[in-house]
């Protein structure tokens, strides 16, 4: 491959998108062209960076200059100013409330320095339209791993061990539904991805389908091989483009490499994924009506049981996971049970990721171990309240979740104590 003096990472999530971070590839692509400065670095488009409201961003690597809100007209000052002359540009780095000095690096500013990323962990660092370099930072290992080191029962197993639960809200222990699925004795099995992201100011899914979609994927095939499903679906809002065009141009390129479809990586194990796209039934986010709503019937929900492990998709056994879930697969398969099980806390193992939205001062993506107070996503990840306005409640758990006011802005984030507050959403 080239080398590069530098390379600028442009974020391309939904949110920079928005504010123009395609406008600002282009500007900075040509006035390096203008400055003869081409040949030595390089911009590129990554994925969603989680700090949304600060867009467009760039990254410059391998300093690690955090610039954030740029605009078209700031682009001539920087290149001339950080490339040609080697002095960073303070006034386009990012300022903490109350503050005056400049923060120069990702690392060091406090929205990304308290997170702990294992499914976010390729966010903003690598091209999520490039199935090339999600295979240079390890991709698809686990998927290898599974299909040639593990049976089906080994891979259950790890999970199981794992402690890793549901993302979507339940919290129902993976592994254990994975298992029952594995020992329905009806054929054939499918597995499903819910994406139907529905409640308002949550992006957790669309973000890591627009920033990582193979990571989710590489899950989706070590899930169907432990299972014994041949077929999957991915179940996604129609009011995500742009992670419908980055999961449908992921699927393709696996397929192209060998990772999906007939005989994966010369095991024998065939598997293909379809993408459903929903009609904005926020009701579909609900597993049986979204069963319905794949099937081409109205999507209503059904009495349970029977589970969908038991008679799900077409009346044969389904397993569902979300997007979350998915994507923390491979992480687990690569570096074992026991290292997923250390983090987070007795029962609620792992990291969640939250998206933070309202009137808090760093709005964005975060990801933080199971188990972290309330108080700490807010005022150490979040910045706290703006224009230093009392703190008065934050809601938890989508429209129907509940409001925790601020004699509980000490409690640990899992999943038992949520689940036992008056009006927590268990969707």
């Amino acid at each position: 491959m080239k080398q590069y003096r530098a390379h600028l990472l442009v974020c391309a999530g939904t949110g920079c998108v928005s504010n123009g971070s395609f406008k600002i590839k282009e500007a900075l692509e040509k006035e390096l062209l203008k400055q003869g400065l081409e040949k030595e670095i390089q911009v590129i488009t990554t994925g969603c960076n989680g700090f949304c409201e600060r867009g467009p961003i760039v990254v410059v690597q391998p300093e690690g200059i955090f610039y954030q809100r740029i605009k078209e007209q700031d682009i001539p000052h920087l290149i001339e100013e950080h490339f040609l002359k080697g002095r960073p540009v303070k006034e386009l780095m990012y300022i903490p409330p109350k503050k005056e000095k400049a923060i120069p690096t990702m690392n060091e500013i406090e929205f990304f320095k308290h997170q702990r990323l294992i499914v976010l962990k390729n966010r903003g660092r690598l091209d999520p339209e490039v199935i090339n370099e999600y295979i240079g930072v390890g991709g698809y290992e686990a998927l290898s791993k599974a299909l040639t080191e593990m049976t089906p029962e080994e891979i259950i197993d790890t999970i199981k061990d794992s402690g890793l639960r549901g993302r979507g809200g339940g919290g129902f222990p993976t592994g254990l539904k994975w298992e029952l699925c594995f020992k329905q004795k009806k054929t054939p099995k499918y597995i499903i991805c819910n994406a139907d992201e529905g409640d308002p100011g949550a992006f957790m899914d669309r973000s890591i389908l627009e920033s990582d979609p193979h990571a989710m994927l590489e899950g989706m095939i070590i899930g169907a091989y432990a299972i014994g499903a041949s077929e999957g679906y991915i179940y996604i809002r129609d009011e995500y483009p742009l992670a419908v065009k980055e999961i449908n141009l992921a699927i393709k390129q696996a397929e192209e490499y060998g990772l999906l479809g007939e005989d994966i990586l010369g095991s024998g194990f065939n598997f293909i994924i379809k993408v459903i796209r929903g009609a904005g039934a926020f009701v579909c986010g609900e597993e049986t009506a979204l069963i319905a709503s794949i099937e081409g019937r109205v999507g209503e929900p059904r009495q349970r049981p029977p589970f969908p492990i038991q008679r799900g998709l077409w009346r044969k056994p389904t397993n569902i996971n979300n997007v979350e879930t998915w994507a923390n697969v491979p992480n687990i398969i690569i570096r074992g049970s026991k290292w997923f099980a250390s983090l987070g806390t007795e029962k609620s193992k792992g990291t969640k990721i939250f998206s933070l939205v309202g009137k808090i001062n760093n709005t964005g993506l975060v990801e933080v171990p199971m188990g972290i107070p309330l108080g700490d996503i807010i005022f150490n990840i979040g910045g706290g309240i703006p224009d230093d306005k009392k703190f008065k409640a934050v809601q938890t758990g989508g429209p129907s979740g509940g409001c925790l006011p601020i004699e509980l802005l000490n409690l640990p984030v899992d999943y038992e104590r949520l689940a036992f507050l008056p009006g927590f959403c268990d969707r």
